[in-house]
């Protein structure tokens, strides 16, 4: 392996342990964000810096189109995999793979625009934030969209999230709710006194649980629809038939439905045995895969193209008209895992495209 080869996966090796090191945990972003602003130099712009939302910008904008990289600094809580360590030319540890070794990429590449000042294809934006881990109701990006409107003239963006060094198109939608199954309370001893909701959940679930998987092809990729629950809760004690039995459900919808058809698919399918009592609802994203930054990306690493089947930031984007892929190094087995890690070859080998897709010529 060359000097400079050896040199960079280093670099990136470090560079993403040192961010593992950092405790971040969704909401508690703060000290992470401030070594972001420590490690990215000048003469990149910081142009937004407002609740853990970081925006970076080359200077002169205008010189052709706005590439936007994009990537969160939360993770999900540790599961003892805090501090990381190295193995060998692994990083392990609490979010290295979803998704500090994103962002470990995404900071060596502002140093490196940085340093070298090289000819860049256009104008280039580093996008970091906090709270992606939790509900889309609590992103920062929203406020982000509306201060920076200049933002949404992005001709892409692209999600460092994990997948496999693959460029993953769209993304699914996602329907949580709590829904609400109800009885009447009596003694266990004289059921036939009350009405239980256990019984009424059971019989009110059954087309939601027999729900078959939903295949859609868009753009050549497949997406499959589905639908699960995920948490139940109810009764107050051994000797009470309970009155009231909470569902909560995982709708994953694929992006030929929007979020009001998928509400109403669902409300279908409970058809009035339960009651939706929250509801938080995050919209698909559209598939993009045949534009000339997307091609030019995909030809720079020699990437394959898969549907995105999960949610993510990529939606956001997509709201605002914004073409937006998902394309990181960290592999999707080992997100939220507790031996969570990511290797130095897939660090290398999606840096390594980003700097030729962001190079001109």
């Amino acid at each position: 392996m060359r000097d400079a080869e050896q040199a960079l996966r280093e670099r990136l090796v470090e560079r993403t342990l040192q961010l593992v090191d950092v405790p971040s945990v969704s909401r508690e972003e703060q000290e992470l964000a401030e070594l972001v602003r420590t490690l990215v130099p000048p003469p990149l712009e910081l142009v937004y810096d407002e609740d853990d939302c970081l925006l970076y910008a080359t200077p002169g904008r205008g010189s052709g189109p706005l590439i936007v990289l994009a990537g969160h600094l939360d993770t999900v809580p540790p599961q003892g995999n805090f501090p990381g360590r190295r193995e060998g030319d692994d990083v392990v540890g609490l979010g290295a793979s979803d998704m500090k070794g994103g962002v470990a990429v995404m900071l060596e590449l502002a140093r490196w625009i940085a340093a070298e000042r090289p000819p860049l294809v256009g104008d280039v934006a580093f996008l970091f934030f906090g709270r992606e881990e939790l509900s889309m109701e609590e992103s920062p990006l929203p406020a982000l969209f509306e201060r920076v409107p200049w933002l949404c003239d992005a001709e892409l963006a692209i999600v460092l999230e994990p997948t496999d060094c693959a460029i993953h198109a769209g993304c699914m939608g996602h329907l949580r709710a709590l829904v609400v199954f109800e009885g009447e309370a009596a003694h266990s001893a004289r059921p036939w006194m009350g009405r239980n909701a256990i019984a009424e959940a059971v019989e009110g679930l059954a087309p939601v649980l027999a729900h078959e998987p939903r295949e859609v092809e868009l753009e050549g990729l497949t997406f499959t629809e589905v639908l699960s629950a995920t948490q139940i809760h109810g009764g107050v004690a051994t000797n009470v038939i309970p009155d009231r039995v909470e569902v909560t459900l995982s709708f994953r919808y694929p992006p030929d439905r929007t979020p009001e058809e998928a509400e109403a698919a669902l409300r279908g399918l409970l058809d009035g045995g339960g009651r939706i009592e929250d509801a938080s609802n995050s919209p698909s994203a559209r598939v993009v895969t045949d534009t000339p930054l997307v091609r030019r990306l995909r030809e720079a690493g020699s990437f394959e193209v898969q549907p995105k089947q999960a949610w993510t930031p990529v939606a956001e984007f997509a709201s605002r008209g914004i073409d937006a892929v998902n394309l990181g190094p960290g592999e999707t087995r080992y997100a939220h895992k507790r031996d969570e890690r990511i290797g130095a070859g897939s660090l290398v080998r999606v840096y390594t495209a980003l700097e030729r897709f962001l190079r001109a010529g």
